[in-house]
C-alpha cells in the first residue's frame, strides 16, 4: 500500500495549484475547524440518546437498534449520496447540505416528549451525516495527498474529537445545572452549528476547486488496468471499484458487526445506577480524547507501517463488552475509554485506506460503498448488543470476542490484496 502514497514531489507552498492561497496543511485544519464545531453539536447530542431514550421509556433492545439504525442510516445511505456526488461533481453542494440538516435537526432533539419522535431526530441527524460524508472526505483526501494519508485524516480526526469533548462537556454542564432538562441542554448545540456553516462557507469561497491539491504533487493514484474506464469528466469516474478494496471492506465489515453502540454502553451506565445520567456526557467526552489520541498515534503509524496496523481494531472491539459491561465503575468506565479508541480507528485509518485503494474518479462512490457495507455491519452490531444485553451479558462477551477473532483471521487473508493495490 505505501506504493500508492509515493509521491513525485514535496509538499505544496501556498500558492501552488490552484488553492487560492491556502496550503494542503492549512485546508485540513480549516477543514478540521467545522468538523470541530459541528462534532461540537452532533457528538453532544449523541452522548445522551441512551439516557434520553431511556427517559421516554425505550428498553436496551430499542436503544440499541435505534443507535444501530442511526448508524446505518450515516452509513448505508451513502450508497447513494457517494456515486451522486461523483456524478454531479458537486462536492462542496453535497457537504453543505449535510451539514445544514444535521445543524437543524439537534436542537429540536430536546423539545420531543415522544419515543417515536426522538428516534425519528436521532436517525435524522444521522441522515445529514450521509449526506455529505462521501463528498466531505473526496475533498479531504485531495488535500491529504499533499500532507500523508494518514497524518491528515488523523490530524482531521483530532480536531473532530475537540468538538467532541466540548460538546458532551457542554450539556452535562446544562443538565447539571436545570436538572437534568433535555430542552435547554440540547438547544445551546444550535449555536456552534451556525457557526459551522459559516465556516464552510467561507472555505468553499477560499478553495473551490481542492483536487489541485492532488494533481500539484503528482500522486500515483491507484488503477485497476483490467477495468476499462469509460468516456466522461475525471477520466477514471466510471472505472469498476478494486479487487483490494472489496478484500478490505469485509474486514471492516466483520469488526463493526461485533462493535457495540455508545447508546448501549450509557444505557448499562445508567440504568445500573453506576453513574449519574449528568456524568455520561462527561465520560462521552472523555471517549472522544481517547478517540483523538488513537486516531494520531495510528495515522502515523499507518504512514510509516501501512494496513498492518489495522491489527489493532478487532483488539480493541473486542475489549470493550468484556471491559464496558460490568458492574464494577472503574471498569466500565475503561471499556468506554477504548470504545472511544476503536471509534478513533476508524474513523480515520479506515478512512485513510480507502482513498489508497481508490482512483480519484471513483473515491467518493468507493467512500459511500464502503460505509454502505459499514452501515449494514453497524446496524446488525448495534441490534446484536442491545439484544445480546437484555439476554445475558456474558453471552454478549463470548459472541463478540468470536466476531473479532475472525476479524483478525479475515485481516491476515486479505493483507496481501489491500497492501499491493494494482496502478
Amino acid at each position: 500500500m505505501k506504493d500508492a502514497r509515493t509521491k513525485t514531489s514535496g509538499t505544496p507552498e501556498p500558492s501552488d495549484g490552484p488553492a487560492q492561497g491556502l496550503s494542503a496543511w492549512r485546508f485540513v485544519v480549516v477543514f478540521g475547524g467545522v468538523s470541530l464545531l459541528m462534532d461540537f453539536v452532533y457528538e453532544g447530542a449523541r452522548s445522551v440518546t441512551g439516557p434520553l431514550l431511556a427517559h421516554l421509556g425505550a428498553s436496551a433492545a430499542v436503544v440499541g437498534v435505534v443507535t444501530g439504525a442511526g448508524e446505518a442510516a450515516a452509513l448505508g445511505l451513502r450508497l447513494v449520496s457517494g456515486p451522486l456526488a461523483d456524478r454531479s461533481r458537486r462536492f462542496w453542494a453535497w457537504t453543505i447540505a449535510g451539514y445544514v440538516l444535521t445543524a437543524a435537526t439537534v436542537p429540536v432533539l430536546g423539545l420531543t416528549g415522544v419515543l417515536w419522535a426522538a428516534c425519528t431526530l436521532v436517525i435524522a441527524e444521522r441522515v445529514g451525516k450521509a449526506v455529505r460524508s462521501p463528498a466531505k472526505d473526496t475533498l479531504l483526501s485531495h488535500a491529504t495527498a499533499a500532507t500523508g494519508r494518514g497524518r491528515g485524516f488523523a490530524v482531521h480526526e483530532a480536531m473532530d474529537q475537540v468538538g467532541a469533548l466540548i460538546g458532551p462537556l457542554t450539556v452535562a454542564g446544562v443538565l447539571a445545572l436545570t436538572g437534568g432538562d433535555y430542552a435547554p441542554a440540547l438547544g445551546v448545540l444550535a449555536l456552534p452549528g451556525v457557526a459551522a456553516v459559516a465556516l464552510l462557507l467561507w472555505l468553499r469561497a477560499k478553495v473551490p476547486d481542492p483536487v489541485g491539491y492532488e494533481t500539484t504533487v503528482g500522486i500515483a493514484a491507484p488503477k485497476e488496468p483490467d477495468s476499462p474506464a469509460e468516456p466522461g469528466p475525471a477520466g477514471s469516474r466510471e472505472r469498476k471499484l478494486p479487487r483490494a478494496f472489496w478484500a478490505y471492506a469485509v474486514f471492516t465489515a466483520a469488526t463493526l458487526t461485533g462493535f457495540a453502540t455508545f447508546g448501549v454502553l450509557s444505557y448499562h451506565l445508567v440504568v445500573r445506577h453506576l453513574v449519574p445520567t449528568a456524568m455520561v456526557p462527561v465520560l462521552y467526552a472523555a471517549a472522544m480524547a481517547a478517540d483523538a489520541v488513537a486516531a494520531l498515534v495510528t495515522g502515523w503509524l499507518y504512514d510509516r507501517f501501512g494496513a498492518q496496523v489495522l491489527v489493532v481494531l478487532p483488539l480493541l472491539s473486542a475489549a470493550v463488552p468484556a471491559l464496558a459491561f460490568t458492574n464494577t465503575v472503574g471498569v466500565a468506565v475503561a471499556g468506554s475509554l477504548v470504545w472511544g479508541a476503536a471509534v478513533g480507528v476508524q474513523e480515520s485509518t479506515l478512512r485513510a485506506t480507502v482513498a489508497d485503494l481508490v482512483p480519484v474518479g471513483r473515491r467518493a462512490t468507493a467512500y459511500g460503498v464502503f460505509a454502505g457495507i459499514m452501515g449494514a455491519a453497524a446496524l446488525v452490531g448495534g441490534a446484536l448488543a442491545g439484544v445480546l444485553y437484555d439476554v445475558s451479558v456474558p453471552l454478549l462477551i463470548v459472541v463478540v470476542t468470536g466476531i473479532q477473532s475472525a476479524a483478525l483471521v479475515l485481516l491476515w487473508v486479505t493483507r496481501a490484496a489491500r497492501s499491493t493495490p494494482a496502478h
